[in-house]
């Protein structure tokens, strides 16, 4: 009985698991997309007199960060722990997928288009969502692959923060935990291994593996085209 409740249990933990995890992909990685866009569009306007001032403050926050315990701390200041939105304000606005998006902005697009807007009385909200953004399709999609990926795969700030909360689990962070769990009972499984239907920390481990990685295949194919090219028109000017 205690078996079949803890499998039960199991099951339920990875369904919450699942649902969470794709509302944090789709939530997450649809936020940072705009975010990232309209902070990049603001320091790739050659008349905002901050921009490169900016640049290199975003730069720093690269290199530099508060250690995890002030970041925990943090959060718990703001009320960010123990409830979902922790896995998509703090990531909402990425330095590198900004001055992503911005190199492609100031590099593939002609400023010329945006003085034509300009002159014709267009502002800057009109501008970037008539103008840019349309334009921007491929670095969008490419940012919002490398955002999807990072959302669906993380599990370390649902054990950092949320870990206490059933309700709020991730699909990976119950792969982990249940993987762990078979690990810790290798000798009972090298014990079984030789009997039908037995449940290794390998076997596990690979559909583990085939679990996470299925969403993202499926997805990559619609993406690949802007990929690429999200990569590659930003990185030449002629």
């Amino acid at each position: 009985t205690t078996n079949n409740f803890a499998t039960v249990l199991e099951k339920e933990n990875l369904l919450t698991g699942a649902k969470i995890s794709v509302a944090r992909t789709v939530i997450g990685t649809a936020l940072s997309v705009f975010l990232n866009a309209v902070l990049a569009f603001i320091i790739s306007r050659k008349e905002f007199i901050f921009r490169r001032s900016l640049s290199m403050f975003w730069v720093i926050t690269m290199y530099v960060n508060g250690g995890l315990i002030p970041v925990f701390l943090l959060y718990k200041a703001l009320g960010l722990t123990n409830s979902f939105w922790v896995y998509v304000i703090p990531g909402a606005i990425s330095c590198y997928n900004m001055l992503v998006i911005r190199t492609y902005m100031t590099n593939s697009i002609p400023n010329s288009l945006v003085e034509s807007a300009q002159i014709d009385g267009a502002g800057y909200t009109t501008i970037f969502v008539k103008i840019i953004s349309p334009l921007c399709k491929p670095v969008y999609a490419t940012v919002a692959l490398f955002c999807a990926v990072g959302q669906w795969n993380s599990w370390f700030d649902a054990m950092l923060y949320n870990r206490m909360s059933e309700k709020y689990t991730t699909l990976q962070y119950e792969l982990m935990k249940l993987l762990s769990s078979v690990t810790n009972q290798g000798t009972s499984a090298e014990a079984m291994k030789n009997a039908a239907g037995a449940v290794t920390p390998t076997s596990v481990r690979a559909a583990a593996t085939i679990l996470t990685m299925l969403p993202i295949i499926c997805l990559y194919p619609f993406l690949q085209k802007y990929f690429v090219q999200g990569l590659t028109l930003g990185s030449v000017k002629e």
